[in-house]
């Protein structure tokens, strides 16, 4: 990408709400970053005090790479021979407000439409950024996969979460300079409440739930929700644009964020339901292996919805995409539901893979309890024989989620077998316990109804051993991600390639070869 101009620190500051303390350093700046390893000469180094980091540890490697500045919310530390900018401000808002302005405020020109929730955010996204490129728009995306720039694909990383802001502002200049007037930006809550989506600019605020997750991180589920809230409250003070301000939020009329979403939000939010009469709303849900159909009401008219994105909880993210392009973009509801007919599925997202065997086996990313149970439930309608589920729970994460998830396995699943998924340094053993008396407590019996396989090839392996004709064997939690943590190091993973390998080994066709992982040893 395309490095930014020099620019006078001083005009950076007059266009930015950032509050500095003493003399302001005669000195140009390029770009600005808080990781020193992203340093380029000409740059600011943003030395931000972390939980378990400290910025101004990381200077002399900032300096060594050419950094121009330091920046922090502290004294400048002795001996320091290079310009020093010290703020009486969050550094995080500093570091957005400083990218932004190197870039040229990139998101004012652009219609910036922000996705957040528990689950479903990728989806969503996908849905709106293919609905607007159907329909002859310029459309960028930038998600938890990659960001896509006209005919660029960028992987944005190994785990899924909002880039940095350095690099959103990067990535949106980019979209600016290939003739994008759109863009789609995932929000997680982690990017929120980091304020990694600070200047942004979001005109239109979209929220697909709020259930349970990274209570680890934000404590409960309420300030997780708060988190959530700061992309419907930042529509409040998006800058004026020269294509206008519609300030608009999407809600979910089903989720329990719905009420507190809508006290932050501005007025004229737009409501979506799969179960009440709302602004946009369905009724009529076929659910089959290859199709999802439903019909959409949307003001006086009904209109017949078809998506290749099977699973009923979809209907609440194609509603969410539909009222944000119909609803918050005026395109006729005609243009958008023929696109939708379109829509490719999203990578790992209840992605069927088919070697020819006589059961069905899926992969999918529900990582969470209410996903795991919408996926299950899907899983069951999709076949008249048994659903066989495989996943794990991470480590160093929310502990209660582990327990909760082979609840949700044990009542809607017939096998389900407990493996690896991330367990960083935490033991992969003493995590399947606990997820293994959590199942014994919902009415398991291991070796009946539920097993432990550390392994999560040999699991796959295992599930796919047990699948009888018409069954359906499930892979989840992964979906699309392409390493696996353990201890800190990240091995190549794809649950895909595994269930792939896996299906090849058992039917004795040619196929990929099971990733491995440390645990293929045991």
């Amino acid at each position: 990408m395309r490095r930014p101009r020099l620019k006078k620190l001083a005009n950076l500051l007059t266009k930015i709400p950032v509050i500095t303390t003493g003399e302001i350093p005669e000195v140009k700046i390029r770009a600005v970053s808080s990781d020193s390893r992203n340093i380029q000469p000409g740059d600011a180094f943003l030395a931000i005090k972390g939980a378990s980091f400290d910025g101004f540890d990381y200077i002399p490697s900032a300096i060594e790479r050419g950094a121009a500045l330091i920046i922090s919310n502290r004294p400048a530390p002795k001996g320091l021979s290079l310009p020093y900018l010290q703020i009486d401000d969050d550094p995080r808002k500093a570091l957005a407000w400083l990218a932004a302005a190197t870039q040229n405020f990139p998101a004012r020109k652009l219609r910036m439409i922000g996705v957040t929730g528990t689950d479903g955010k990728t989806s969503t996204a996908s849905m709106i950024h293919h609905i607007l490129t159907q329909a002859g728009v310029n459309a960028g995306m930038i998600s938890t996969v990659n960001a896509l720039i006209g005919d660029q694909e960028i992987d944005t990383g190994f785990h899924v979460t909002t880039p940095d802001s350095p690099e959103i502002q990067a990535y949106l200049a980019e979209m600016v300079r290939a003739g994008m007037t759109h863009c789609i930006l995932e929000s997680t809550s982690h990017g929120l409440a980091q304020g990694r989506a600070i200047a942004s600019e979001f005109d239109i605020a979209v929220v697909t739930n709020v259930t349970h997750e990274h209570l680890d991180y934000h404590g409960d589920w309420q300030h997780y929700l708060e988190a959530k809230g700061l992309l419907f409250e930042s529509l409040w003070v998006t800058s004026r644009k020269n294509i206008g301000n519609p300030r608009l939020a999407v809600l979910n009329k089903d989720d329990r964020s719905y009420g507190y979403l809508k006290r932050v939000s501005p007025p004229g939010y737009v409501s979506y339901s799969r179960l009440n009469e709302a602004d946009l709303w369905a009724e009529n849900i076929v659910n089959t292996p290859t199709q999802l159909s439903f019909d959409c009401h949307i003001g006086e008219q009904v209109f017949q919805v078809k998506s290749p994105m099977i699973g009923i909880y979809n209907v609440s993210n194609i509603l969410a995409a539909l009222a944000t392009c119909v609803s918050g973009m005026g395109m006729p509801a005609e243009t958008a539901i023929a696109a939708l007919a379109t829509q490719k599925t999203v990578p790992g997202r209840m992605e069927r893979i088919d070697l020819g065997q006589d059961f069905v086996a899926m992969v999918d990313f529900a990582h969470t309890p209410f996903a795991m149970a919408e996926s299950l439930d899907t899983a069951r309608t999709l076949t008249q024989g048994r659903v066989i589920a495989v996943f794990g729970s991470a480590g160093l994460r929310d502990r209660e989620k582990r327990k909760m998830m082979p609840k949700e396995a044990i009542m809607r699943a017939n096998m389900t077998i407990l493996t690896a998924e991330d367990p960083r340094t935490e033991s992969l053993d003493d995590i399947l316990q606990d997820m293994a008396e959590a199942a014994i407590s919902a009415g398991g019996v291991e070796g009946e109804n539920f097993l432990r396989v550390p392994d999560r090839g040999d699991a796959i392996r295992k599930a796919i051993a047990l699948a009888k004709p018409g069954d359906l064997v499930v892979s989840l939690g992964k979906g699309h991600e392409q390493s696996m943590c353990f201890i800190t190091t990240e091995y190549d993973w794809d649950d895909r390639t595994a269930m792939r390998a896996a299906l090849a080994e058992h039917l004795g066709v040619e196929g990929p070869k099971m990733p491995w992982l440390p645990t293929s040893e045991r």
